[in-house]
């Protein structure tokens, strides 16, 4: 991401806490939320992985090929999963776009630097394919916060992270695919 260090910091920390609830809401689900879940996660703490400041840690160049290996093999996962319906098309989409942006940010790929990683040329790579994700990402941002807005306003009381002896709270797992939904959209915006 271009920009100050500054969103690179916000965006791993948001990111990050985003893959842990994620993970605690994994450990309380079962069968296929449960999977849902740790796909989340996996998305949260990739896309905190790849928002770590310059300043902080400058990855190796190996890195950015495991990202795109790792997050290849989660888009075959879901694609897979993808024939059962539910929310696997949506992991599709992102772990193409995790794999789309591990590309871009290679060094000497073409891409640009994200929050001051990798090399190759600012503005290089496949606009017409970032505007496609960055499209996506708009109007699945604006549907989900949509179907947030009710489901926040019909809460009953309860607090934690886990309520109600290991049952998610459904608000709080709309409001993760919401903030990583916004992270996607940053960091897709940085390239």
């Amino acid at each position: 991401m271009h920009g100050p260090a500054l969103s690179g910091w916000l965006l791993m920390v948001l990111c990050a806490a985003t893959g842990v609830y994620c993970l605690l809401r994994a450990r309380a689900g079962t069968g296929e939320t449960r999977r849902a879940a740790h796909a989340e996660a996996l998305m949260g703490f990739g896309m905190a992985a790849m928002a770590v400041p310059a300043a902080l840690f400058t990855p190796p160049g190996w890195a950015w090929a495991a990202y795109t290996v790792l997050f290849g093999g989660a888009a075959l996962r879901s694609a897979w999963a993808a024939r059962r319906g539910g929310h696997h098309l949506h992991h599709l989409v992102g772990s193409l776009a995790m794999v789309h942006m591990a590309v871009a940010m290679a060094p000497g790929a073409g891409g640009s630097p994200h929050a001051g990683h990798g090399g190759g040329v600012p503005g290089a790579g496949l606009p017409l394919l970032t505007g496609a994700l960055l499209l996506y990402y708009a109007l699945y941002v604006l549907g989900a916060a949509g179907r947030l807005i009710p489901v926040a306003a019909s809460a009953g009381a309860g607090a934690g992270l886990v309520a109600g002896g290991g049952h998610a709270r459904p608000e709080l797992a709309l409001a993760c695919r919401v903030t990583m939904g916004l992270a996607m959209l940053a960091m897709l915006a940085g390239l």
